[in-house]
């Protein structure tokens, strides 16, 4: 979702306001490290965390689940939360230029590939002349839809534009692909009014989806810039309990688990 001004002016007042007390977590070590997630995968890993690992640090974990790409952040500058873990890196930089948060990347964890599905066709090259695409409205996630378009052959975006990307941008629609701009959450709905849908991984596994099998096209891994990770508040980003928290994170028995509990839909990193 593009973030409009007005509504984040609202809460990065509150935050200055000292609404949810954003630096009083970082004077109390003891106190639960609140996270904000992703209900698939980043809340499951992060459960398994708390219930197994955090011990291991004397850390408390407060797992906080939402369902859309906008709350976590803003629920981080309000103070509400911690720190969370859903987002990527471009994400994070468009989120921060836009509203002018002052939030800390601390470290990837898994990757998500995104995806290409149909609940009609069978192959990327089967899709009609006029296909009706869905794609996400939040600026990164509907670059990555399109880049991952062009790498299968469907569509040519103009030279230059790949990273901020637009359904604007497409040069070349040798198919005439009808562009659906969608919210992220909205994407796995969609499947049954469009052709195809390009849907982020939390959302397409959330939904019963398996990006590994039913992908009709899926990102490559290699030098994915899209690593989901852990982010906080400037203040806090060398507070002892968001280190500890990475650290379990990228911890071997966290690659394990995701190992075996998304066998392959998602990756560790």
């Amino acid at each position: 979702m593009r973030i409009r001004a007005a509504l984040l002016a609202v809460l990065l007042t509150a935050a200055g306001c000292g609404s949810g007390d954003p630096t009083g977590a970082a004077s109390d070590p003891g106190a639960p490290l609140k996270v904000g997630v992703s209900p698939v995968p980043h809340a499951q890993v992060l459960k398994y965390v708390a219930e197994n690992l955090a011990a291991s640090k004397d850390l408390r974990i407060e797992v906080v689940e939402f369902t859309d790409y906008v709350q976590p952040n803003t629920a981080l500058v309000d103070g509400s939360l911690d720190a969370n873990y859903f987002q990527t890196v471009p994400y994070l930089d468009t989120f921060k230029a836009e509203s002018g948060a002052d939030l800390e990347w601390i470290g990837p964890v898994h990757l998500e590939p995104l995806g290409l599905y149909s609940n009609r066709h069978r192959a990327a090259a089967d899709l009609p002349d006029g296909a009706r695409i869905a794609v996400a409205n939040d600026a990164t996630n509907e670059a990555r839809a399109l880049q991952l378009l062009q790498a299968n052959g469907l569509i040519k975006l103009k030279a230059g534009t790949e990273r901020t990307a637009t359904v604007r941008d497409v040069e070349d629609n040798p198919k005439n692909l009808e562009f659906v701009v969608l919210e992220a959450a909205q994407l796995p709905r969609s499947l049954d009014d469009t052709d195809a849908s390009v849907i982020n991984g939390n959302y397409a596994i959330d939904a019963g989806l398996n990006p590994a099998d039913d992908a009709l096209a899926l990102e490559k891994t290699e030098g994915n810039p899209n690593a989901n990770g852990l982010v906080t508040r400037a203040e806090l980003k060398d507070d002892r309990r968001v280190r500890d928290l990475l650290a379990l994170l990228q911890s071997q028995q966290v690659k394990d688990y995701i190992a075996a509990t998304f066998s392959g839909s998602v990756l560790p990193v």
